[in-house]
């Protein structure tokens, strides 16, 4: 599409927060998602948590304060991407209720839409896959503060969709985002 026809949609920025395990699937749901809206003539954006670790949030450990932090910057981007009209759809494991909530808050002030979507794969699931070798490498002792082994991992109380991408395939899990977007007036 080109951009003097992306120009004549009229765009509604909002934030759809993608939380799980690690090895759930966010980031392929995700990028699927942005392909979807990018499909429909929606500007749209990604911000994956490998990516954010790598740059933006380089100088972040893996304690609660730097995790907390590591939200709190992903949700600030959120924020300035969103009032530009972008979707934004953040893939970040998010581990805490707390830091989730905290997100929430900071877009519900600044007036933008907020969903939190949980990719609830089991942790069995999530191991079998391992795209990057972390649980191998948790089970050969050489890692540690691993996220729903020995680091915790707060499911959403009330997410505003469930994908459980175990049993759902990636184009299901696409529509089902679609139709909470639709659902909530940003498409």
């Amino acid at each position: 599409m080109q951009t003097s026809q992306l120009a004549a949609i009229p765009n509604k920025g909002a934030a759809v927060w993608l939380t799980g395990l690690p090895a759930a699937g966010k980031t392929t749901v995700a990028l699927a998602v942005q392909e979807a809206l990018h499909n429909s003539g929606r500007l749209a954006c990604v911000i994956d948590g490998d990516e954010l670790r790598r740059g933006l949030c380089s100088d972040l450990g893996f304690t609660e304060k730097d995790r907390t932090e590591n939200v709190r910057r992903a949700a600030e981007m959120a924020v300035y991407l969103s009032k530009q009209g972008i979707i934004t759809i953040i893939a970040l494991i998010s581990p805490m209720r707390l830091q989730r909530s905290s997100a929430r808050s900071l877009h519900g002030e600044a007036g933008i839409p907020f969903m939190e979507v949980w990719v609830s794969t089991p942790i069995e699931v999530c191991r079998q896959r391992d795209p990057k070798g972390l649980y191998n490498r948790y089970n050969q002792g050489n890692l540690h503060g691993l996220t729903g082994m020995d680091d915790p991992y707060e499911p959403p109380d009330c997410p505003d969709l469930v994908l459980p991408t175990d049993t759902m395939t990636i184009s299901e899990a696409v529509d089902a985002v679609m139709a909470m977007l639709h659902k909530s007036g940003i498409l």
